[in-house]
């Protein structure tokens, strides 16, 4: 299971790491002029391939974690609050990580509508989510 545990760290660093950048792409799209086309190309190139790399990481995070869950039994009992947060948590990721999808779509369709101002405070969610989720899993408060 030790295994299965290092894999899933590695998987959550990286799938994070694209979860820290994609939007910091989306920052920038927001800022690029309307008439800087090969800007715009570029930084929609580079957000595609962000989001698909972000999710061939996510996937075996998640499969690992519910590995992990399944073989160690965690979440039966009492005590394991924090199991259950941590999971809503994680939830909350995925969906961020649907939305990131989704506001590239947008950005790709010429639909954006949000301002770089927006993009800069929903570039700080997975930063907060990662916080709650680490001190659930190494504190477990609950």
């Amino acid at each position: 299971m030790l295994w299965v545990k290092s894999l899933h760290i590695v998987f959550v660093v990286s799938w994070f790491a694209g979860l820290f950048y994609l939007p910091r792409i989306l920052v920038n799209l927001a800022m690029v002029a309307p008439q800087s086309l090969a800007e715009r190309d570029r930084l929609l190139l580079m957000a595609r391939k962000l989001l698909r790399f972000s999710t061939m990481l996510a996937l075996p995070a998640v499969l690992f974690g519910l590995w992990l869950w399944l073989g160690y039994g965690i979440g039966r009992g009492p005590g394991n609050g924090w199991l259950h947060a941590k999971l809503a948590l994680v939830l909350l990721v995925i969906g961020y990580h649907g939305m990131c999808a989704q506001l590239l779509r947008r950005f790709e369709a010429n639909r954006n509508r949000r301002s770089h101002v927006w993009f800069r405070w929903f570039n700080e969610i997975p930063v907060i989510l990662l916080l709650l989720i680490v001190v659930l899993v190494v504190v477990k408060p609950f």
